[in-house]
């Protein structure tokens, strides 16, 4: 694959990762999530998949940013 593509997609990647674990936070604090924590002791669905999407896709981002600019045999 292309460096420039591969850069591309991981800085993409980056900066969905970092959408999602702002939303997923901002979710915390809904009133939704609190009802969800008041009756269940944790968060909503919602809010965990928000979270966790999130670091994956940041996680995978990053390393893709890291390796793709350090090169390679390309």
């Amino acid at each position: 694959m292309n460096r420039g593509i591969t850069v591309g997609v991981s800085v993409a990647l980056l900066v969905v990762g970092i959408v999602l674990v702002i939303w997923g936070l901002n979710s915390s604090d809904s009133f939704s999530d609190h009802w969800s924590r008041f009756w269940t002791g944790s968060h909503s669905d919602k809010t965990i998949w928000l979270i966790v999407g999130g670091i994956v896709s940041g996680c995978i981002g990053l390393g893709g940013l890291i390796f793709g600019l350090r090169g390679g045999n390309n």
